[in-house]
């Protein structure tokens, strides 16, 4: 089915293929950009075009999406001389679906408005595989009228996009959504190094657990990974730490210490000191048991 809106899309990790294979195949006219062009070609046998920066893809767009890792990859995106802001038009719907602290986002949006454009801060809970069957679900910060204009196209890559209120707004929430996520990791890892290091049946163990109060989605997901030894990336390690870290700078912004997340923090950082941020997230747990099973055992 052919689609009136002209669509660029950037960064084309785990999560933004899925999302542009979605565009693609709902008939949206797609041009994409990734600073590695190799993971476009799948895109480009499929009808996408490949622009050679930012400033090209977003020149024909009357939406934008972007999908990267972090704040400097987003600023390095959008702004410069080959920044998607040096090309776009007036008018243009610009989407960061990216997962970034809301002190960037709101200055991503006032350097938008100077362009004549608006932006929705439309992060996304879901992993690779909901990418790919369009399953997301977009928290979204900003004009409620530019979300009417990006929801065509956001509705074929998820189930819902929720207004969440003004810009900033869904990039905090999506923070807090992960800063809990990351502290029932932390607290996982821990409770499977005490299940080993006290000697219980480990299958037996998490059975009663996942079955219980604490089965949460997450809990039984990172249970059933690292049951079955698969380090093969849904969301790497490093970005959970990430957004962690983000999730503490914002509430140390609002006068609020973030005590949990920063004990997770350290939790998942012995995962990344160990060269593992690149792998999934379940690995923690695997270095939360190395860590806790070459302590010795001390008299109280």
């Amino acid at each position: 089915m052919k689609q009136d809106l002209q669509v660029a899309f950037f960064g084309l990790g785990i999560m933004g293929t899925g999302m542009a294979n979605r565009l693609l195949g709902a008939g949206f006219p797609l041009t994409v950009y990734n600073r590695n062009a190799d993971k476009a070609r799948a895109l480009v046998s499929a009808g996408a075009k490949v622009a050679g920066s930012p400033r090209e893809a977003a020149s024909g767009a009357d939406l934008i999406v972007s999908m990267v890792a972090d704040d400097g990859a987003s600023r390095a995106i959008w702004t410069g001389e080959h920044g998607a802001l040096a090309g776009v038009k007036p008018g243009t719907t610009l989407v960061e679906c990216s997962t970034l602290s809301p002190v960037w986002v709101r200055e991503l949006a006032g350097l938008a408005a100077k362009a004549g454009c608006e932006l929705l801060d439309a992060p996304v809970t879901g992993s690779k595989s909901h990418a790919a069957g369009g399953e997301l679900n977009f928290l979204v910060g900003g004009n409620a009228a530019a979300l009417e204009r990006a929801r065509p196209a956001l509705s074929v890559m998820g189930r819902t996009a929720t207004h969440i209120g003004p810009t900033g707004s869904g990039a905090l929430l999506k923070l807090i959504n992960n800063f809990l996520c990351g502290a029932q990791l932390a607290s996982l890892a821990e409770a499977m190094a005490l299940i080993e290091r006290g000697g219980l049946d480990a299958g037996r163990a998490m059975e009663a657990l996942t079955n219980g109060a604490p089965g949460s989605p997450l809990v039984k997901i990172i249970a059933a990974r690292a049951a079955s030894g698969d380090v093969t990336p849904n969301f790497p390690l490093r970005l959970m730490a990430k957004d962690l870290k983000y999730a503490a700078e914002e509430a140390a912004r609002n006068g609020l210490p973030l005590e949990t997340a920063v004990t997770a923090l350290g939790v998942l950082n012995r995962a990344l000191q160990a060269g593992r941020g690149d792998e999934d997230m379940w690995v923690i747990v695997d270095e939360c048991r190395k860590a806790k099973r070459d302590r010795p055992i001390t008299a109280s």
